[in-house]
């Protein structure tokens, strides 16, 4: 059997002052993994270990509040900010599968994102960019996550910039959907005090699903439980290298490429050992596109005789089919491809 690895790749040409020739190599690298895995160990990204420091401290002191602490930071579930308990999410309900139980996503998450008033220059809905609540109890939280967000976003920046170059369209090309981006910054926790909630044999860490947008680049534990469903339709252990950061590709890039380029599926299973979970967090930045801008796939990516995969679709209407399925329970009926590859795993 073939070895399974997630590709790394190394983008501090694009980050900096890299030659053509390099710059060349890496967009090359970049296809190929997206081609072929849909996940990316990312290294010469550029941010500097205080930064993934603080950011860690930041959810260490959220999550280890009292649960009725956590709880004040509650917000409607289509604003898609604040705090989310564990157990009131279903991920793989985004894709239209149905779960053991109705919502049984093991994790709690905290979420802040781009605003209105992050985008003066555009005409934007405030439900589709809702204002962000930040904790009282320690100001260093909003200080340290806003630090790592804008990261975060350079990074996802830097990669469009590369996955134009990989296409063959023009350099500027991501920049006409994304000046207006819905970005999200979601802080998970998989651990919870000992007797607050019931292990059973529905115990999911976050369960399967492929991400919403453009790209996600996150920052995790080097901790067992993320799993990622290969070509070979088997789920594979992965955790981030040293001092590397995860990208994967979301549904938006594979709507471009016609499947392509992978959005892959992919989930949490977190281990129990003696009845207890082992702690694990994880901060995925989402780099959604502009909620307005109307996804086609590039016809390039589409042969002769044949139509796309996929229909036209804005990024607002895809995002909120997807959280209607996974924060509001509401069954996601259009991603057909999708559920399909999760029934043919094992």
């Amino acid at each position: 059997m073939t070895e399974f690895l997630v590709p790394t790749v190394d983008i501090s040409s694009w980050a900096g002052d890299g030659s053509p020739e390099e710059r060349s190599r890496v967009a090359r690298d970049l296809d190929h993994a997206c081609r072929t895995v849909g996940f990316i160990q990312i290294v010469g990204h550029g941010v500097p270990a205080s930064v993934t420091d603080g950011l860690a401290a930041a959810v260490d002191d959220f999550f280890t509040r009292p649960l009725d602490v956590k709880k004040r930071y509650l917000r409607p579930a289509a604003e898609n900010r604040g705090y989310s308990p564990p157990k009131s999410e279903s991920l793989s309900y985004s894709l239209g599968v149905d779960p053991v139980t109705r919502m049984n996503d093991f994790f709690e998450a905290f979420n802040v994102g781009a605003s209105a008033a992050d985008y003066p220059h555009a005409v934007v809905a405030a439900d589709d960019y809702a204002a962000n609540t930040w904790p009282a109890e320690n100001l260093d939280f909003r200080t340290r996550a806003e630090s790592y967000f804008a990261h975060a976003r350079r990074v996802a920046h830097t990669l469009t910039r590369i996955f134009a170059a990989a296409l063959g369209v023009e350099p500027g090309w991501f920049d006409t959907f994304t000046d207006h981006s819905l970005d999200v910054l979601r802080m998970n926790n998989y651990a919870l005090p000992p007797g607050e909630i019931e292990l059973g044999a529905d115990l999911t860490g976050m369960g399967e699903h492929t991400d919403f947008g453009i790209v996600t680049v996150l920052w995790a534990d080097q901790v067992a439980g993320l799993q990622i469903l290969g070509a070979d339709n088997t789920w594979h252990d992965v955790q981030p290298a040293d001092g590397a950061l995860l990208v994967n590709l979301g549904d938006i890039t594979a709507r471009l490429t016609n499947d392509v380029w992978m959005s892959t599926l992919h989930r949490v299973k977190p281990p129990v050992v003696d009845g207890t979970i082992e702690r694990r967090r994880s901060v995925a930045f989402f780099h959604d596109g502009n909620a307005d801008a109307t996804i086609r796939t590039l016809p390039q990516f589409v042969p002769v005789g044949e139509e796309p995969l996929y229909d036209p679709v804005t990024v607002k209407e895809h995002i909120l089919a997807k959280l209607n399925g996974s924060r509001a329970g509401l069954k996601n009926t259009t991603a057909v491809r999708e559920a399909a590859r999760v029934h043919a795993a094992r």
